[in-house]
């Protein structure tokens, strides 16, 4: 197997679990508490890699300006993302607020046609209806958490995946090194998260193995997981074969959610899942037929 394929197939697998383990997190440690914890883990792994790499160099030759775009494109794209995805994972299911999530490529498009201004196609018009079609038939019939707010679970998780097109396009504009803008970004997430979080909620004593998902989730889904998708686009032959993999991450998210939580894979949202994915994948094979044209 190819370098690129081997990074890319860990990468998916780390990023299957993080609904799940947060899930998992989430039961016992308060949202921001465990967003804040979690982001501290990550920036410290980043500065040791960059520390390594002698890339922490670069940051001399960053601007108050620059630090400042930075700054807000992780407010938006990671902290805002984060914590209103945490919340959605305390009031819907694991695989459902995994499945709203995904729109967030959808999201990507709407955004680009804003501020990129590039032009809405039949194709994509058609592609984000049908993955908001796959909304729709999830939020029939009984969703969320017993105790939870379902509607208010679904509505996070769509703000969620807008922040984070949002974050993806603002960010082409930028032109940083993205393991030194991930680094800086993560660190604000933890400050953010940490001034934020004993204003809204009461912190816990963290215990165990409770400090194994924190370490994940802040070690392997948001910092290794990140590098190694990196050098797999960056090994790659063809990237866009690299990139369509990540399709595969969901469908692979509700299998880990049934083994780990023992969340019965609902056929409902199955198909809302097909329908999400599906609107993604008609766009990214029409822009690719685009290109060869």
């Amino acid at each position: 197997m190819k370098k690129s394929y081997l990074y890319a197939v860990i990468t998916l697998f780390i990023w299957a679990t993080m609904a799940s383990v947060t899930k998992m997190i989430l039961t016992d440690i308060p949202n921001m508490q465990a967003l804040s914890v979690s982001s501290f883990f990550s920036t410290g792994f980043l500065l040791i890699a960059n520390l390594k790499s002698g890339k922490l160099k670069k940051m001399r030759a960053l601007s108050l300006k620059d630090y400042g775009i930075i700054a807000g494109l992780s407010f938006i794209g990671l902290f805002l993302y984060s914590a209103l995805y945490f919340y959605g994972l305390t009031q819907l299911s694991s695989q459902e607020a995994c499945i709203v999530n995904y729109l967030w490529p959808i999201m990507l498009v709407v955004f680009s046609c804003i501020i990129l201004k590039e032009r809405l196609t039949p194709m994509k018009a058609i592609a984000m209806l049908c993955s908001f079609a796959g909304i729709v038939i999830l939020s029939t019939g009984n969703i969320g958490e017993a105790n939870g707010n379902a509607a208010l679970g679904v509505v996070s998780c769509i703000i969620a995946a807008a922040c984070y097109g949002l974050y993806s396009v603002l960010n082409k504009k930028a032109d940083y090194d993205q393991s030194i803008f991930m680094m800086i970004g993560w660190l604000i997430v933890a400050v953010c998260s940490t001034i934020v979080g004993p204003m809204t909620e009461t912190w816990v004593p963290i215990h165990g193995t409770q400090w194994l998902g924190i370490v994940w989730l802040g070690v392997f889904s948001h910092a290794i997981a990140y590098l190694l998708w990196a050098l797999a686009l960056k090994y790659a032959d063809d990237t866009a074969k690299i990139a369509n993999m990540a399709f595969m991450t969901p469908f692979l998210s509700l299998i880990i959610s049934s083994v780990l939580l023992k969340e019965q894979l609902q056929p409902r949202a199955f198909i809302a899942l097909i329908f999400i994915v599906g609107g993604i994948i008609v766009q990214n094979f029409y822009e690719l037929l685009k290109k060869k044209k």
